[in-house]
């Protein structure tokens, strides 16, 4: 699912991929989080949340649920195995 933020006095454009396991109870919250903090900030920005498996979430190196890309950048990298 895609969720698009933009306002005319954007201050720049950036993509956000929110990666989530399929149990993770963090999506409410953390789409309100987002898009708070992009009308704060008035930032334009495309925003992505994904539901995936721990087959893809190992595949793609990610440590924890859920985990945040800004600009291809992981927000909070993490030392620990899995994906929970």
């Amino acid at each position: 699912m895609e969720l698009l933020c933009s306002r005319a006095d954007r201050v720049s454009h950036m993509q956000i991929e929110c990666f989530m396991s399929i149990g993770c109870g963090s999506e409410d919250a953390l789409r309100k989080n987002v898009a708070e903090a992009l009308t704060l900030g008035s930032i334009d920005a495309q925003v992505i949340f994904r539901r995936i498996t721990d087959e893809e979430a190992n595949a793609l190196g990610l440590k924890g649920s859920p985990t945040i890309f800004i600009d291809g950048v992981d927000i909070e990298p993490q030392e620990m195995p899995g994906f929970s």
